[in-house]
């Protein structure tokens, strides 16, 4: 048997110091990484309907009792309903994509963890920043956004008690917020007690948001047929913007959607991974789809769009038809929606923190696990505590928009994942030199031949096997033409995902190249369609490696029209990541900065791959039951 070291670098036989750093990036995990190094397991208590409750309330936040408003007077009208319609369908392909990776590989770490196992260490590095830079930022952003609404009850912010009001600290040019790091640490406190605690109190948030935006449809259905649905008889028709219009509205509500990720976060904490995650991402993500279709069928129905207040726009409905005490009820939503929000905010973040830490990426502080309640409890407070903090200091309003870039790349990567395990799953499993060095006289006792430091060949493996069917040369000659075919395959699958990565790059800036010159950016355009499309065409035509179907756990949800689906789902999510403006990318650049910096001088030296000598998958198992009857 043929196996390499990694601390020579990972595919490259030793090929020289200065691609060791390169060897590094690529280094790719074991889906059960978690089970062989023994780490402490987290609580298996969530069921599907904790999921539904959990991925309802990270989703539906505040965005839909004023988003709507400013999308309907500025870029749908009428037609806000198809907006949220495609929008709906775009977070479907994101969440059939993730169904699948949650059930192959159901431990904790959502995106970052399936990045890890299907294209590598470096990737998946960024893919953790980002999501922690979008939990932090998220939950302070939310958590300052409902200070305003709590005060309605008060009457006013003038009328708040002190110690939750808001001042202003001159000498530090600030305006400090208590009652959003007050409601952090709330959060923190309650995602102490343990993880069916904290979904109780979530589905009970949850449940007082749903029925407030039922109060809404069904009061607002009432006064509609009672009026004659006023907003939709108009001159200019169901599209005064026309279709791009709508399509633009849906572009923006598609951030409406995100949040069903977090359900995915908790897969270790699953009773039943394979049956429960697929029912809580979809059920999840299919509820909130028609709440807010019907929310906002009822709105624009009620009020003609181009006279809906861009804040208020529920509230103003409402009192136009003498409904003025109905806006106590409407803000009682907002409170919730809010509080739930921040909820899914903060919940994942830790978990996060503890599989970044568990794969010696981060300090292995943050990947303890409380025996009581048998959650990363340090990583929980100190992550909780970071965000109560930045929210009483900071107005992070400005920084919203790098919220979004952590969603779209984990939804670009997690895409990207799921086209590699259809196509080229890892053929190869880390072992740690350890446990090879230890098993490695029962393995040469048994036959086996070991040899370091050298990389694995397919052929090499074949020459194994030709030394027991030396009578048999036509069965040899045809296992090594099987091979070379399986070798080809695999190597031009990986060239054309490649390729089509690059096309959806190419037609995507080229479609938000505003500034660039009309003829230039139709050239681009049609280069990268070109890509685009001989890629898919290819990927259609060539058959799925054999051994996807049991790549990880078997049994689960598979994704459905693959390549397809997962081409336009890595497609939709490369425009908006482009499209988010320079002023974001260039905030978000001093962040990753910041995590490249630190994967270098600790990620990288730390890493439980860093002397991890890989095999061929089919001898992993040969290897684990020797150290078993070694310990026996």
């Amino acid at each position: 048997m043929i196996v390499k070291d990694e601390s020579d670098g990972v595919g490259f036989g030793g090929g020289g110091r200065w691609l060791r750093g390169f060897g590094s990036l690529i280094r790719r995990k074991q889906v059960d990484s978690v089970h062989l190094r023994r780490h402490s397991q987290l609580a298996r208590k969530l069921s599907a309907v904790d999921l539904v409750g959990i991925g309802v309330g990270a989703t539906i936040g505040a965005g839909v009792y004023i988003l709507i408003g400013t999308v309907a007077r500025e870029q749908a009208g009428p037609s806000l309903v198809l907006s949220l319609l495609f929008a709906g369908i775009a977070a479907g392909l994101s969440a059939f994509c993730y169904a699948e990776l949650a059930c192959r590989c159901p431990s904790a770490g959502s995106a970052y963890h399936y990045t890890y196992i299907c294209i590598g260490e470096g990737v998946a590095w960024l893919v953790g920043w980002s999501l922690i830079l979008e939990y932090t930022i998220g939950a302070s952003a939310v958590a300052r956004g409902i200070t305003p609404n709590l005060a309605l009850f008060f009457g006013g912010e003038d009328n708040l008690p002190s110690f939750l009001a808001r001042h202003s600290l001159p000498a530090l040019g600030v305006v400090v917020d208590p009652c959003a790091a007050a409601l952090i640490l709330l959060v923190t406190l309650l995602l102490c007690l343990g993880i069916k605690e904290s979904s109780m109190a979530q589905s009970i948030v949850t449940t007082i948001n749903v029925c407030v935006m039922l109060f809404i449809i069904l009061a607002g259905g009432y006064l509609g047929f009672k009026s004659g649905w006023v907003g939709y008889e108009l001159s200019n028709g169901y599209f005064p913007y026309g279709v791009n219009g709508m399509f633009a509205g849906s572009a923006i509500v598609f951030f409406s959607y995100i949040g069903f990720d977090s359900v995915t976060s908790t897969a270790e904490e699953v009773k039943n991974p394979q049956r429960d995650l697929p029912i809580g991402i979809s059920t999840a993500l299919t509820i909130c789809c028609i709440l807010y279709m019907l929310v906002a069928a009822v709105i624009v129905g009620l009020v003609p769009y181009y006279d809906l207040n861009p804040d208020t726009p529920i509230s103003s409905a409402f009192s136009s038809y003498g409904m003025e005490w109905a806006v106590y009820i409407i803000t009682t939503g907002a409170v919730t929606a809010l509080f739930s929000s921040l909820l899914g905010s903060v919940l994942p973040q830790p978990r996060v923190f503890m599989a970044m830490a568990r794969d010696g990426l981060l300090p292995p502080f943050f990947s303890e696990i409380h025996k009581g309640t048998q959650i990363p409890l340090k990583s929980t407070i100190v992550t909780g505590v970071f965000a109560a903090t930045l929210a009483f200091f900071m107005d992070v309003s400005q920084l919203a928009g790098m919220v979004s870039v952590g969603t779209l790349l984990a939804f670009t990567t997690v895409a990207v994942s799921v086209l590699i395990i259809r196509y080229v799953p890892p053929d190869e499993v880390p072992i740690p030199s350890s446990l090879l060095t230890s098993v490695g006289p029962l393995l040469r006792h048994s036959g086996a031949d070991i040899e370091e430091d050298r990389p694995i060949s397919h052929v090499d493996q074949l020459h194994d096997r030709s030394e027991a069917l030396l009578g048999h040369p036509l069965i040899i000659k045809e296992e090594a033409k099987d091979e070379q075919n399986e070798k080809f395959r695999r190597k031009l699958a990986a060239w054309t995902i490649a390729l089509l990565c690059i096309g959806i790059l190419v037609v995507s800036s080229a479609a938000s190249a505003d500034w660039c010159p009309r003829i230039l950016r139709i050239t681009f355009c049609g280069i990268g369609g070109i890509l685009l499309l001989c890629s898919i065409i290819v990927l259609a035509c060539i058959k799925q490696d054999d051994t996807s179907h049991s790549f990880g756990h078997s049994g689960g949800f598979a994704c459905p029209f693959v390549p397809f689906l997962p081409a336009a789902c890595i497609l939709i999510n490369t425009y908006l990541l482009i499209d988010l403006g320079v002023d974001t990318w260039l905030r978000v650049s001093i962040w990753m900065f910041i995590g490249v910096l630190l994967y270098l001088f600790y990620g990288r030296t730390h890493s439980s791959l860093l002397q991890a000598i890989y095999v061929p998958s089919a001898y992993a198992d040969e290897i684990h039951r020797s150290q078993a009857i070694h310990l026996a």
